[in-house]
């Protein structure tokens, strides 16, 4: 079984993070929402109709594996990919200057795809999900392969996206990107989704309070005679601590500046990748 009682929504104009392990099922559920996968069970509803054919046109969709054709030049792979999702010729080629330019393609415009970077390779298959200016977009691992330019232009991207209304969601392994640009995330784990809501809602349900540490010059173990107190995450300088319900961070900050020169202490809400273990119970 990939998939048990799958169920979540994507509202319109937001960005949702779809989250999970290898092998949880992601990539099989967004084969299902774009009708490359049948499910035994249960429906796509996309404005509270059943999804078909002419709906899922309007979808913009990047696959996990690379859908191009090498030998086609990038303007006329991405005029070709928008006249099959049902633009006029013009339009077409008004939309693959344009979704061009915005990923950042333009000098690549008359290059082969199979010339291309991976980095690059993947900025085309961005543009192809995005050059028919669809009403939702389905993003398997979107930030695969890109440098810290492309991973800021496509942040952008979704960004001004979501601000038009589409709905979006994306997959990916990169937590700290979920948690910069998504205000509600899934999580899945085994086939099924073990929490889902928006990140402060599933903060909250993490009751621990913890602190985030940095010290120069101090031992390692600087803080082990504290009552209470448990390393959660050690740092080049420094730790991130949980603080039981005896230990007080005052306690914490006196035994850090005994320790060493204290560079940062602060109070930190609980990452999505600890939100997400705790799920999953790892």
């Amino acid at each position: 079984m990939a998939l048990d009682d799958v169920s979540f929504s994507v509202p319109e104009g937001e960005i949702v993070g779809f989250v999970g392990p290898n092998g949880a099922g992601k990539t099989t559920a967004m084969r299902i929402v774009l009708g490359v996968l049948r499910p035994d069970a249960g429906e796509v509803r996309w404005r509270g109709r059943a999804v078909d054919a002419d709906a899922r046109r309007r979808f913009g969709y990047l696959p996990e594996e690379r859908g191009l054709y090498p030998k086609m030049r990038v303007l006329d792979h991405l005029v070709y990919l928008a006249r099959l999702h049902g633009l006029g010729a013009a339009d077409a080629r008004a939309q693959a200057r344009r979704t061009a330019e915005l990923l950042g393609l333009t000098e690549r415009a008359r290059s082969r795809v199979e010339s291309l970077s991976l980095g690059n390779q993947q900025r085309v298959q961005l543009a192809a999900a995005l050059v028919h200016r669809p009403e939702a977009l389905v993003l398997d691992e979107p930030f695969s392969g890109l440098d810290p330019v492309g991973v800021d232009a496509l942040s952008g991207v979704l960004r001004e996206q979501a601000a038009g209304g589409v709905p979006v969601v994306f997959s990916s392994h990169q937590l700290d990107l979920v948690e910069r640009l998504c205000e509600r995330v899934v999580l899945i784990h085994r086939g099924r989704v073990v929490a889902a809501g928006r990140l402060s809602e599933l903060r909250a349900t993490d009751p621990r309070r913890l602190v985030r540490v940095e010290v120069a010059g101090a031992r390692p173990d600087w803080f082990d005679h504290l009552v209470g107190v448990r390393l959660v995450e050690p740092l080049p300088e420094g730790a991130v601590l949980e603080l039981g319900d005896e230990a007080r961070p005052d306690d914490v900050l006196q035994a850090a500046r005994a320790a060493g020169e204290v560079r940062l202490f602060a109070l930190v809400r609980p990452s999505l990748a600890e939100i997400f273990r705790r799920a999953v119970g790892a």
